[in-house]
C-alpha cells in the first residue's frame, strides 16, 4: 500500500514554491503527496496567486486539496495586524484540515509537514496521532536565530527596536543588528503581536523534527548551532534536515512553446554581462526609488533586464492586498531612458521567469530583495548578488550572505529605505567588472558545485531526506503499535 504524505504549505507563493519541490522529492521516493491549500482570504494583483495557479497545472502528480472555505476576516477594514488574522485564519483551519485527516485510514498517512506558519495544525496531528514535521522555507541561519529568539525575549522589559542597530549575538551566526530582525519581533515583548511571533518560533521546533530549505556546507556554523545544547538552554531540539536546495526546474526546453522575451533578449547578449533586478512576488519601490535605480544603470554603461511593478498605494503591510493595475513604464521612467538604453536594456512589466533567468548563461549578478528562494536560485545558479533587502527576515539573509556565505555584497541605503542612483552604479559596475566582482563569482561558484554536490546521491541533503524517513517509520510504526 503505497502511503501519503499531507503538506501543508500556508499562504503566498514563497512558500507553496518550495513545498511543491519538496513534494516532487516525495514522489522520486514513492510517495503519494496531497498539498492542503486554503482559499486565499484577499484579491490582490500579487504575482503570487497566478504563480501558485501555474504551480498547481505544472504539477499534476501532486494532489491538491483546498479546504472548504471559512469566512475571512476583513483585512482591510480590521485594525488588526494582518499578520494577526491570518494566523486567526489558520487556527480556524484547524477543523476542517482534521475532518480531511481523518478521511485517510491511519496506515496511509505517512506523516504531514506544516508550513512554519501553519504550526498550530500540530496540535490536530497529535490529537489524531500521525508523525508531524515542520518545514522551514528559509534558511538555518534564520531558523537559529528564531529559535534563539523567544529566551533573548523573555528577560527583556522593552521592544528590541529601542534599541536600534545594537548587534545581538546569536550561536552560529554573524552578529546581528537587532534593527535587521523581522518586524513583528521588534515590538514590545507583551504586545500581541510579538507574542504571537514568539510562540510561533517555539512552536516550530515542537514537531518531530524540521526539514530546512538549505544545504549544511552552505550554513554549517547556523546547522551545527542548532544541534548544541547552548541553542535553547534546558531543551533538547528535534533532529534538523538539511534537504535543499529546493528550487524550480525553470521552464521545460522544448515544446514548440514560444520563447519568453526575457530569455530571447538574454540569448543575444555575451556572457555573465547582464543585471538582473528581480524584488520577490511582493516587493515594491516607489516611484521616485524606480528613478533612481533607472539613473544609477543608465550611468553604469552596464547591460541590465528589470522587470518593474507598480508602485504600492501605501506603505503599511495592507499594500499586499491591493488590487495594482499594470505599470505604465514611459510615466514611471526618467524621460527618455528606455529610448535612450533599448540597445543594452530590456524593462518589462511585473514579472520575469527568474529560475530561467538567473540559469541563463549572460546573466553576471542579480540585484535581489533577499528571500530565502531567491537566494538559493541564484546560488544553485552560480549568479552573484547585490542584496537590497525590504521585508521579512531579508536584511537577516543579507548579513548571512554578505557576512557568513560570502555570496553578496550590500546596496548602501537599504536601511533608510532609499538607495541612491551613484550607489547602483558603483556596485553593479564592481559586480560585473571588477576585481571584488571577480572574487564574488568565484565563490559563487564554488558554493554552486557544493548545492550540486547535496543534491546527487550520496550526498549530504539527499542522505539527509533519507534518514528523515527512516526516522518516521520507526516513529510510525511505534504509534501504530500502540
Amino acid at each position: 500500500m503505497k502511503q501519503t504524505v499531507v503538506l501543508y504549505p500556508g499562504a503566498g507563493v514563497s512558500h507553496v514554491g518550495p513545498m511543491t519541490e519538496l513534494a516532487n522529492v516525495f514522489l522520486k521516493h514513492g510517495y503519494d503527496v496531497t498539498m492542503v491549500m486554503v482559499e486565499p482570504p484577499f484579491k490582490s494583483s500579487d504575482s503570487g496567486a497566478t504563480a501558485i495557479q501555474r504551480i498547481a497545472a505544472s504539477n499534476p502528480s501532486i494532489s491538491f486539496h483546498v479546504l472548504p472555505a471559512l469566512a475571512a476576516p476583513d483585512f482591510a477594514a480590521s485594525d488588526k495586524h494582518p499578520f494577526l488574522l491570518m494566523l486567526q485564519l489558520f487556527l480556524d483551519y484547524n477543523e476542517p484540515l482534521e475532518a480531511f485527516l481523518r478521511s485517510f485510514p491511519r496506515k496511509r498517512l505517512h506523516s504531514v509537514v506544516l508550513d512554519m506558519f501553519c504550526i498550530h495544525a500540530l496540535d490536530v496531528c497529535v490529537k489524531l496521532g500521525i508523525p508531524v514535521y515542520t518545514f522551514f522555507a528559509s534558511g538555518a541561519s534564520c531558523l537559529s536565530v528564531v529559535t534563539q529568539f523567544p529566551a533573548l525575549i523573555a528577560s527583556r522589559q522593552t521592544g528590541l527596536k529601542e534599541i536600534g542597530d545594537t548587534p545581538l549575538d546569536f550561536l552560529g551566526v554573524p552578529p546581528m543588528p537587532a534593527s535587521h530582525l523581522i518586524k513583528e519581533m521588534l515590538e514590545h515583548p507583551e504586545e500581541e503581536l510579538c507574542k504571537e511571533i514568539t510562540n510561533i518560533w517555539k512552536r516550530n521546533t515542537e514537531t518531530m523534527g524540521v526539514l530546512v530549505n538549505t544545504f549544511e556546507s552552505l550554513e554549517s556554523r547556523a546547522v551545527q548551532s542548532l544541534r548544541d545544547p547552548r541553542c535553547v538552554p534546558g531543551r533538547i531540539l528535534p533532529p534538523i534536515y538539511c534537504v535543499g536546495p529546493l528550487v524550480g526546474e525553470g521552464a521545460k526546453d522544448g515544446g514548440g512553446a514560444e520563447r519568453n522575451e526575457c530569455l530571447a533578449w538574454l540569448d543575444s547578449q555575451p556572457d555573465q554581462s547582464a543585471v538582473f533586478l528581480c524584488f520577490g512576488s511582493k516587493g515594491t519601490l516607489s516611484a521616485e526609488q524606480l528613478r533612481e535605480i533607472a539613473a544609477g544603470l543608465e550611468r553604469s554603461g552596464q547591460r541590465f533586464l528589470w522587470p518593474v511593478r507598480t508602485p504600492a498605494g501605501s506603505d503599511d503591510a495592507k499594500k499586499y492586498f491591493e488590487v495594482r493595475p499594470e505599470p505604465d513604464l514611459d510615466a514611471l521612467m526618467p524621460e527618455g531612458f528606455l529610448e535612450r538604453t533599448k540597445d543594452r536594456g530590456l524593462v518589462v512589466k511585473s514579472w520575469a521567469p527568474q529560475v530561467d533567468v538567473l540559469r541563463h548563461r549572460a546573466t553576471g549578478a542579480f540585484v535581489t530583495h533577499c528571500g530565502w528562494n531567491s537566494v538559493l536560485e541564484a546560488v544553485s545558479a552560480g549568479v552573484p548578488m547585490l542584496c537590497w533587502p525590504l521585508d521579512a527576515e531579508q536584511k537577516m539573509n543579507k548579513v548571512f550572505m554578505t557576512e557568513d556565505m560570502g555570496v553578496a555584497v550590500e546596496l548602501d541605503g537599504y536601511r533608510t529605505g532609499f538607495v541612491k542612483a551613484d550607489e547602483v552604479e558603483a556596485k553593479v559596475r564592481l559586480v560585473i567588472e571588477g576585481e571584488e566582482g571577480r572574487q564574488l563569482r568565484a565563490r559563487v561558484a564554488a558554493r554552486k558545485e557544493e548545492a550540486e554536490a547535496a543534491l546527487e546521491e550520496g550526498g549530504a541533503s539527499r542522505a539527509a531526506f533519507v534518514q528523515f524517513l527512516l526516522d518516521v517509520d520507526s516513529i510510525g510504526g511505534e504509534q501504530i503499535g500502540e
